[in-house]
C-alpha cells in the first residue's frame, strides 16, 4: 500500500485525543468474540456429542472447522478491507457473524453445525484484520501502539480463556447451543456502535485480487490439517488417505507460495519471511497458541471426564488462566521495554513449558493447588509470549506492507489455534486408543467404540455393565491419563523449540530516531472538502509500521 484513506463522522471518527481509546474499546470487544468463539464450544463438547452423536471425526471438525477457515480467509478479506474499506468489512463481519451464531445455536445435526462453524469462520476472518488494520491507523506513536497492542492481546488471550467458564455456565443452566446465542445479542448492539464510532480507511494500493491463490493456501491448508487428525485416529503411519492429504496440502501451499513471488500485487509479500525477526516472531505466534488452545481442550475434557467436574467448575477452574494472561497483557508494554523482544519471547515459552511439566503430576486424582500454579504459570507465559512476538512482527514489517502483516499476524493466530486442536488432538487419540485394545471380557467390537473417545467409552460401559464394564471404564480413565501425559510432553517439548528459535529476535525495542522507518518520508495532509451532509475524507500517509512518528492536527488524524 502506497497510503490510506480515513473517512468517518466528525468528530466521532478524529482517533486523536482520548478517543482513541474509545476506538480501542469497540476493537477490542469485536476482537473478543472471535477469540470467545475459538474456546468456548469446548466445554460443551461432552453435551454435543450427547446430543448429535458426531464420529471421532466430525467431533474434531465441529470443534476446529472455525479456526481453521477463519485463519485461511484472513488474508483473503484483509485485502478486501483495503480496497472497499476496512471498516465496511468489520461490519459486514459483525452480521455474518451473528447469523451463523443462530444457526449453530438450532443445529440439529453435526453436518448442519459444522457448516455453522465455517460460516462463523468466515465472519471471523472479516472481523480479525479490520481490528489490528484500524487499531494502526489510530495509534501512529511506537509507545502507545505497544500499549494498545498488549490490550488487545490480552483481550485475545482472555477471549480464549474465558470461553469454557461462560461456556460451561450456560451448558450447565441451559443446553450446549446457547454458547452460540450469546452472540447474537451482543452483535446487534455492537454493529450500530462500530458504524457510529469507528473511522473508515483504505489503502490505495491498486491490482487485481488474488482470489484464486487465497483459495490455493486455503485447501493447502485443511488439506494437511486433515491429514494430521487422519493420523491420530490411529491409521499408521502408511495410511493412503493420511499420505494423500499430506502430499496435496503441501503441493498447494508450496504452488501458492511460486504464485505470490511472481505476482506484480501478492496477497503475501514472501520476502517478508526472509527477515529473521518477522519469520520467527509469526513462528512463535503459532506455536503460542498451539498450545494455548489445544491444551485448553485437553484440559477441559480431563476436568469434566476424568475429575468428574461439571461444566461450570471446569470454567472457574481455569479462571486464573484468564487472570494471568490480563496480567501479562497490562504490564506488557512495559516488560518489553525492559527486557527486550528475545528474552521476553524465550521467557514466556520456558514459563510456560514449565507449567505443562508441572501438569504432568496429574493423575486421577485432583490437586487444586497444582493446578492453580500450572495455569497461572500458563496463561502469564504464553500472553507474555503473543505479546512480544506480535509487536516485533509489526514492528519488522515496512511501511508499505503494514497491511499484509498484520493479516499475516492474525492468520498465525488463528492458524495456531485450529493447528493445536488438530495436532495435539491427534497425539491425544493415538497415546489413548492403544489402551483399550484388549479390555478382559470387553467384546472387540465394543473395546473399538470406546477407543474413539473417553465419553464413548463411558456410555459403551454403561450398557455393557457388569465387571466388563467396570474394567473398561477403568481402563478408559487410565488409558486416558496416559494419552494426556504423552501430550504435555510432545506440548513442552515444541514449546522449547520455540524458546529457541525466540533467540533470533532483536535484543532490544528500538523506541530512538534510529529505530523509525527511514524510507518513508511523511506527505503532507490533504484535506477534501466534503459535500453538505456527508463526512469529510482525510488523505494521510502511508500506513507505519510501530515507530513511526504521528502528526495529528485540530479536527484531522493522519500517520
Amino acid at each position: 500500500m502506497t497510503g490510506t484513506t480515513m473517512t468517518g463522522a466528525s468528530p466521532r471518527a478524529h482517533a486523536g485525543g482520548a478517543n482513541r481509546w474509545v476506538i480501542l474499546v469497540v476493537l477490542c470487544v469485536s476482537l473478543l468474540f472471535v477469540a470467545l468463539d475459538a474456546t468456548v464450544l469446548h466445554v460443551a463438547i461432552p453435551s454435543v456429542t450427547e446430543d448429535l452423536r458426531p464420529g471421532p471425526v466430525e467431533l474434531l471438525w465441529i470443534v476446529d472447522a472455525y479456526p481453521l477457515v477463519c485463519a485461511a480467509l484472513l488474508i483473503l478479506f484483509g485485502t478486501l478491507g483495503d480496497r472497499i474499506g476496512r471498516r465496511r468489512v468489520l461490519l459486514l463481519g459483525y452480521a455474518i457473524f451473528g447469523a451463523a451464531s443462530a444457526v449453530a445455536a438450532l443445529a440439529e445435526s453435526a453436518s448442519v453445525l459444522i457448516a455453522a462453524r465455517a460460516l462463523l469462520g468466515i465472519g471471523g476472518a472479516m472481523i480479525m484484520p479490520a481490528t489490528l488494520s484500524i487499531l494502526r491507523v489510530v495509534f501512529p506513536d511506537r509507545r502507545e501502539r505497544a500499549t494498545a497492542i498488549g490490550i488487545w492481546t490480552a483481550v485475545a488471550a482472555i477471549g480464549a480463556a474465558t470461553g469454557p467458564v461462560l461456556g460451561g455456565f450456560l451448558v450447565q443452566h441451559f443446553w450446549w447451543g446457547s454458547v452460540f446465542l450469546i452472540n447474537i445479542p451482543l452483535m446487534a448492539l455492537i454493529l450500530p456502535l462500530g458504524r457510529w464510532i469507528l473511522p473508515e480507511s483504505k489503502g490505495s494500493s491498486d491490482g487485481p485480487w488474488d482470489v484464486l491463490g487465497a483459495l490455493m493456501a486455503a485447501g493447502g491448508i485443511l488439506a494437511v490439517v486433515f491429514g494430521v487428525k487422519r493420523l491420530g485416529t490411529g491409521v499408521g503411519l502408511l495410511d493412503g488417505r493420511a499420505l494423500a492429504a499430506l502430499c496435496i496440502g503441501a503441493a498447494l501451499l508450496i504452488l501458492f507460495v511460486r504464485r505470490q513471488r511472481r505476482r506484480e500485487h501478492p496477497l503475501i509479500d514472501i520476502g517478508m519471511f526472509s527477515r529473521p525477526a518477522f519469520s520467527t516472531s509469526v513462528g512463535c505466534i503459532i506455536v503460542a497458541m498451539l498450545a494455548l488452545v489445544g491444551l485448553e481442550l485437553i484440559a477441559v475434557q480431563y476436568l469434566q471426564l476424568v475429575l468428574g467436574l461439571s461444566p461450570l467448575q471446569t470454567g472457574l477452574r481455569m479462571l486464573p488462566l484468564t487472570f494471568a494472561a490480563m496480567a501479562a497483557g497490562a504490564t506488557g508494554s512495559y516488560t518489553i521495554r525492559w527486557l527486550g523482544p528475545r528474552r521476553m519471547v524465550c521467557t514466556g515459552f520456558v514459563l510456560t513449558a514449565g507449567a505443562v511439566l508441572l501438569l504432568v503430576l496429574m493423575g486421577q486424582t485432583d490437586w487444586p493447588a497444582l493446578m492453580l500454579v500450572s495455569f497461572v504459570m500458563l496463561g502469564f507465559g504464553l500472553q507474555t509470549t503473543l505479546f512480544a512476538a506480535y509487536e516485533s512482527m509489526l514492528s519488522e514489517a515496512p511501511p508499505e506492507r503494514a497491511g499484509g502483516a498484520a493479516a499475516i499476524g492474525e492468520t498465525s493466530y488463528q492458524l495456531g489455534a485450529g493447528m493445536g486442536i488438530a495436532l495435539l488432538g491427534s497425539v491425544m487419540n493415538a497415546a489413548y486408543a492403544p489402551g483399550l485394545a484388549a479390555v478382559r471380557g470387553v467384546p472387540a467390537e465394543s473395546s473399538a467404540a470406546a477407543s474413539h473417545s473417553l465419553g464413548e467409552a463411558y456410555d459403551v460401559a454403561e450398557r455393557l455393565g457388569g465387571p466388563a464394564g467396570q474394567a473398561l471404564r477403568a481402563a478408559a480413565r487410565t488409558s486416558f491419563v496416559h494419552g494426556v501425559h504423552v501430550t504435555l510432553f510432545v506440548s513442552a517439548a515444541l514449546l522449547l523449540l520455540g524458546a529457541v528459535a525466540g533467540l533470533r529476535l532483536p535484543r532490544i525495542m528500538d523506541c530512538s530516531a534510529a529505530g523509525q522507518d527511514r524510507d518513508a518520508e511523511p506527505e503532507p495532509l490533504r484535506e477534501e472538502r466534503p459535500s453538505q451532509g456527508r463526512p469529510h475524507a482525510v488523505k494521510v500517509p502511508a500506513p507505519a509500521r510501530p515507530g513511526d512518528v504521528a502528526t495529528v492536527e485540530s479536527g484531522r488524524t493522519g500517520h
